[in-house]
């Protein structure tokens, strides 16, 4: 029997795999990440459990759940929360709804498409603090553009739309719809253009008109894009600060005063950081299990589908 079939084969040295060299290439995005987002949501954590204010000589101490103890029995929180689920689901609905029909009409071959499509996204170019100014001035209640028109056509006299109980929560939602319209319709628009066109063309060669068309092909295409965008415009309106801030600052009597506001406030006006950081703690748990039930529910529809 010859030698080389009795020796084990000599094993050369082992190289490295492929992962080893791979977290350097991620460490300089990962590094930002950590210092400005996870760092501060643990020391949000932390200083959810301490009672930390602002202009005390004492050290801070550790006061267990006693701030979430408080935040149970807040009612203005609670009032707060259910307001800022009144404004994401009156802006996020409205907004893909909309959205949805001015991407399906950009992605049709129209005269000056481009135009259009410039002019579409306007509003997601300008500032938060701008779009709350212009849109103050078209609520003016004297010479605002709204109450003048509501005047000419002889429906009124005109009214202080921010300042009403009964109309400033809607009044902001349509800013914010307004506002927030432009990135949902190109998210969905990028979908319609990556839907082949033959599939349109067999479709409606088989006798199918706009709306099956629109339910068999162009919907399962969108489906996956349309679910992502609606999570994430919950989500940021769900935390809107900017905007609300300038139209009405949380009034008239709190009708509009976003959970991220009445954080705001705690933090910043009456100093109680660490109270405001409990809040913080529990608008991030209950919007995450929304979130994930939400998201659940429409993986299942769509696998049963």
């Amino acid at each position: 029997m010859r030698q080389a079939a009795e020796d084990p084969p000599k094993r050369g040295r082992e190289r490295p795999g492929p992962g080893h060299g791979a977290w350097f290439l991620v460490l300089p995005a990962l590094i930002p990440i950590l210092v400005l987002s996870v760092g501060p949501l643990l020391y949000g954590i932390l200083l959810a459990f301490t009672d930390a204010q602002s202009g005390r000589t004492e050290p801070t101490r550790w006061i267990g759940a006693l701030n979430f103890r408080d935040l149970l029995q807040d009612t203005l929180f609670w009032e707060s929360f259910r307001i800022g689920l009144v404004w994401a689901v009156g802006v996020t609905v409205p907004q893909f709804l909309l959205a949805l029909g001015l991407a399906l009409l950009l992605n049709e071959r129209l005269r000056l498409r481009r135009l259009a499509r410039a002019l579409a996204i306007v509003p997601w170019a300008m500032p938060e603090v701008v779009v709350g100014i212009m849109w103050r001035l078209v609520y003016s209640p004297d010479a605002g553009i709204l109450n003048e028109t509501l005047r000419d056509v002889g429906l009124g006299d005109g009214r202080d739309w921010l300042s009403g109980l009964a109309t400033a929560l809607p009044a902001v939602i349509v800013v914010g719809v307004w506002a927030g319209m432009p990135q949902t319709t190109v998210a969905l628009l990028a979908g319609l253009q990556n839907t082949p066109r033959e599939l349109h063309e067999a479709a409606a060669l088989d006798g199918a008109g706009a709306w099956r068309r629109f339910r068999t092909v162009t919907w399962p295409a969108l489906r996956p894009i349309a679910l992502a965008i609606t999570a994430l415009n919950f989500i940021w309106n769900f935390n809107a600060f900017a905007l609300v801030y300038v139209l009405t600052s949380g009034g008239p009597g709190g009708r509009t005063r976003l959970p991220m506001l009445f954080a705001y406030e705690e933090a910043f006006r009456y100093g109680q950081f660490g109270y405001a950081a409990a809040m913080g703690c529990v608008m991030v748990a209950l919007i995450s299990i929304l979130l994930a039930v939400f998201l659940v529910g429409r993986l299942k529809g769509g696998d049963d589908a």
